[in-house]
């Protein structure tokens, strides 16, 4: 082996091992929120225990293109199923809210008109900027010690893990996926990505 091949070596070697410890990390962290929360989440309304309280994650009524955004009324759907159902008696809906655009207001008027869910058992957080922050809300603003997430399967395995973290007893009710949104893989690999920043908040004790 000559100097030139020696020399690229030793310089891709601390890359690659950079890399595969990347690799790794991503895994361990996806395997420990996974196994964490994966009892606690329920995709049938009739094993779900009853709760005072369902809080459904926030997300955009519509795509990016203009057009309804599935994710947002499959959410909607599993939120009110669970009111008809005797599940929970509120629905808290948390989410972004800015001068030109209002994620809570567009959850309620959707419930409200579409799913027939009445007004007053309705509660808008408008503060919900993140995933963790509408759980945190959930507790220290609303007060509520038990509740029911609602979001999509892949996307409660974090919320759940978040809840758990700071003392929540809480419970998923997966929202049906969208598996063939052109937004699925997407999502889903920044949900990979995202636990991971859900399990280094964890440890180093960050907000």
């Amino acid at each position: 082996m000559n100097n030139k091949a020696k020399k690229l070596i030793s310089i891709v070697k601390p890359g690659l091992v950079l890399a595969e410890l990347t690799i790794i990390f991503v895994v361990v962290c996806n395997i420990w929120v996974y196994e964490v929360t994966r009892n606690a989440t329920f995709t049938k309304i009739s094993k779900v225990p009853p709760r005072e309280v369902a809080l459904v994650l926030g997300t955009s009524p519509k795509t990016r293109g203009g057009r309804a955004n599935p994710y947002f009324i499959s959410r909607m759907a599993a939120a009110a199923l669970l009111y008809h159902h005797y599940k929970v008696k509120k629905i808290i809906v948390s989410g972004e809210k800015s001068p030109y655009y209002d994620e809570p207001l567009a959850m309620k008027n959707f419930l409200v008109k579409e799913n027939g869910v009445p007004e007053e058992a309705i509660l808008m957080d408008s503060k919900g900027f993140s995933t963790a922050s509408s759980i945190q809300r959930a507790k220290s603003v609303y007060k509520q010690k038990n509740i029911i997430i609602v979001s999509q399967g892949y996307h409660n395995l974090r919320a759940l893990f978040y809840a758990r973290n700071i003392g929540l007893n809480a419970l998923g009710y997966d929202a049906q996926d969208i598996e063939s949104n052109e937004s699925f893989y997407r999502n889903h690999v920044r949900e990979i990505l995202a636990r991971v920043q859900a399990v280094i908040f964890y440890v180093s004790g960050a907000e």
